[in-house]
């Protein structure tokens, strides 16, 4: 069975309702991002970013997947299909993906504010899942430190980088979706694949890269993944 590593941002979820940094009205726009994406912002003020997610984590409990994440998902019944999102929702589980990555953390999840990102990523007893609730000043861990969310903010290592890479480098068919690939490190990613590896970049403004191995699908995710499916001969799409 070949190999299929699938890396996606914000532009795959936007079609579910959920608002992108980078978009017009996006989040940026009302909240600076050293403010609410920043480990300095976490020092400033706890408080702020704390309600920050906690909107964010509420918002996320009504949303569903799109037609991307559940074309994303049905890749499995004929792929060995690993998901790399930068994205913190957890629309590609809703849908149906069963091997998800997370390189910018999970907005459902929260660990102790002393427990930091390093390149070996976090043991199992230092990430809680809290679902959908709220986090508040004063909420603390088993080690009695506070609460934070388990997310990978700007000024933090990615720990789980290297797997991505390995992921990458060893996929017979990279598809990228819903991403600017303009956030490093994962805007890097695409480099690993192999020298004769196809690479798919589905994106209605996909970034201007060189690169012999690309085929650009200039399409929003929905459409562009509908697109790409029938090329990749899942079924019930195509021709």
């Amino acid at each position: 069975m070949k190999r299929i590593a699938v890396l996606t941002g914000a532009g795959v979820s936007a079609e579910s309702g959920i608002k992108t940094f980078r978009d017009s009205g996006g989040l940026w726009e009302n909240y600076p991002v050293e403010e609410v994406a920043s480990i300095e912002g976490w020092h400033r003020n706890p408080g702020l970013m704390l309600e920050f997610y906690n909107t964010r984590r509420k918002e996320l409990e009504n949303s569903r997947p799109n037609e991307a994440h559940r074309i994303i998902a049905a890749l499995e019944s004929r792929y060995k299909t690993d998901v790399i999102t930068q994205n913190v929702d957890n629309l590609h589980e809703k849908a149906g993906s069963t091997h998800v990555l997370h390189l910018h953390g999970e907005l459902t999840k929260v660990r102790p504010e002393n427990c930091y990102n390093d390149r070996d990523g976090f043991s199992t007893q230092s990430v809680f899942d809290i679902g959908y609730e709220p986090v508040h000043l004063g909420d603390k861990a088993p080690n009695g430190a506070q609460l934070r969310p388990h997310i990978v903010w700007f000024g933090e290592p990615v720990p789980n980088i290297e797997k991505a890479i390995t992921l990458v480098s060893e996929a017979d068919i990279l598809i990228i979706v819903g991403t600017s690939l303009q956030v490093y490190p994962a805007a890097g990613l695409y480099r690993y694949a192999g020298n004769d590896t196809p690479i798919y970049l589905v994106d209605p403004k996909p970034a201007e890269l060189r690169d012999g191995r690309l085929v650009k699908i200039p399409m929003k995710a929905t459409e562009g993944m509908r697109k790409l499916a029938g090329m990749l001969g899942l079924e019930g799409y195509g021709d």
